[in-house]
């Protein structure tokens, strides 16, 4: 996606997709028995509870400035208890993949509506039809990017939670190493291959919107 997007409302966006991401993990931990989120105030839609300064405003205020091809950003983890869950091996892999799976979910609603604007040329004002195009395509591609990164198998990211519940008992070194290491493994993986997410978040994009 080729269009500039000013700081500002970048921020929105952002803010608005990691807000749904948590609240989804929150929803479906207490699905699954725990209310650690409900008892924390978690299970809100309100920002403000779930607002990090770095990981919500700085950081990505900071890298739509610089224009960076990585676009990250994340907000306060939602509690939850997995010694509460119902199902102790697939419970926390479920909550993890409830965020990332918010974000798809909300990025083939706006995506799929962006192929029917065109069919409403005449019928719409065009300022209107193209100011919500221009939402609906940042809404689509931020909550692709978002899904894709946080799905990455490597801690503290959702991802890991999937791995660690298809992981072999005979494998739960690799789990060792990276609930330790984790954080550096990221860090690395961000320097060497975070480039690739944006051009995989484009491809699927373009496939939902047939731009």
């Amino acid at each position: 996606m080729e269009n500039a997007i000013q700081p500002l409302f970048f921020i929105a966006v952002l803010i608005f997709s990691v807000v749904i991401h948590e609240v989804s993990h929150g929803y479906a931990a207490l699905a699954l028995g725990d209310r650690t989120a409900q008892g924390a105030g978690r299970l809100t839609l309100n920002p403000l509870p779930h607002m990090d300064l770095f990981g919500s405003v700085l950081l990505p205020i900071f890298l739509v400035i610089m224009q960076s091809p990585i676009l990250i950003g994340w907000a306060k983890p939602v509690p939850f208890n997995p010694y509460n869950l119902r199902n102790q091996k697939w419970g926390p892999a479920v909550v993890g993949a409830a965020g990332p799976l918010a974000n798809v979910s909300l990025a083939i609603v706006f995506g799929l509506t962006l192929r029917l604007l065109p069919s409403l040329t005449g019928l719409v004002p065009g300022a209107f039809l193209l100011n919500f195009m221009t939402i609906a395509s940042t809404v689509a591609f931020l909550n692709l990017a978002l899904a894709f990164f946080n799905l990455l198998p490597i801690p503290p990211l959702d991802g890991s939670k999937v791995l660690f519940a298809l992981l072999p008992y005979r494998y739960m070194y690799v789990q060792t190493f990276l609930e330790r290491y984790g954080f550096l493994v990221l860090l690395l993986f961000i320097f060497m291959f975070g480039g690739a997410l944006q051009p995989l978040a484009n491809a699927v994009f373009n496939m939902l919107t047939g731009f």
